[in-house]
C-alpha cells in the first residue's frame, strides 16, 4: 500500500437502501446525520404533468405508486428509472427529513438528528385531481405507523 493510500479518509456512505418496516424498500441512515443536513438529492428526469399522465401508471398492479416528485413550477420528477436511492425513501406523517427545491433540483434535508438504523423518510404530501373520498384516502393509506397518522399520504388540509 502507498503512503497516499493510509491518508485517505475511510469512504462512509451516509445512506443504505434495504428493506423497509413501512413498505418495500426503504433508505436507512448509516451514520450520524446532524439536523439541516443535506441527505440526498431526488434525481430523475424532469418531465411536464402531460407527459408524467402519460407514463401512470408505472405498474398497474400498483398503481397508486410512482416515482414522481412534483416540482413548484408544475414540472415532476420522474425517478422511476434512476438509480439514485433517494426514490426509495418512504413517506412518514411524522418524518425525519424535509423536501426542499433548489432550482431544478431537489433535496431532502434532515429536520433533526438521525441516528444510524434510523429509517429516513419524508412527508409525500400528495395531491391529486378531484375529491379526496375515504376511498381515494384509503387508496393513499399510509403505513408509517406514527402515533400522529392521519391515515393517508394525501396532502389533507387541516379544518
Amino acid at each position: 500500500m502507498e503512503n497516499s493510500e493510509r491518508l485517505l479518509p475511510p469512504c462512509r456512505r451516509r445512506t443504505q437502501v434495504r428493506a423497509s418496516g413501512i413498505h418495500g424498500k426503504g433508505v436507512y441512515a448509516a451514520r450520524p446525520i446532524r439536523e439541516g443536513e443535506r441527505v440526498l438529492e431526488y434525481k430523475g428526469e424532469i418531465i411536464t404533468w402531460r407527459t408524467a399522465l402519460k407514463r401512470h401508471p408505472h405498474d398497474p398492479g400498483q398503481p397508486n405508486h410512482t416515482f414522481f416528485f412534483h416540482m413548484d413550477d408544475g414540472h415532476v420528477i420522474d425517478a422511476t428509472h434512476s438509480s439514485a436511492p433517494a426514490k426509495w425513501i418512504n413517506h412518514s406523517c411524522e418524518p425525519n427529513l424535509e423536501a426542499r427545491q433548489d432550482g431544478c433540483r431537489v433535496f431532502l434535508e434532515a429536520l433533526r438528528n438521525i441516528e444510524p438504523g434510523e429509517e429516513l423518510s419524508y412527508d409525500y404530501r400528495l395531491m391529486i385531481e378531484g375529491r379526496k373520498t375515504e376511498k381515494v384516502k384509503k387508496e393513499h393509506a399510509c403505513r408509517c405507523g406514527s402515533p400522529r397518522c392521519r391515515g393517508t399520504m394525501l396532502d389533507i388540509k387541516k379544518r
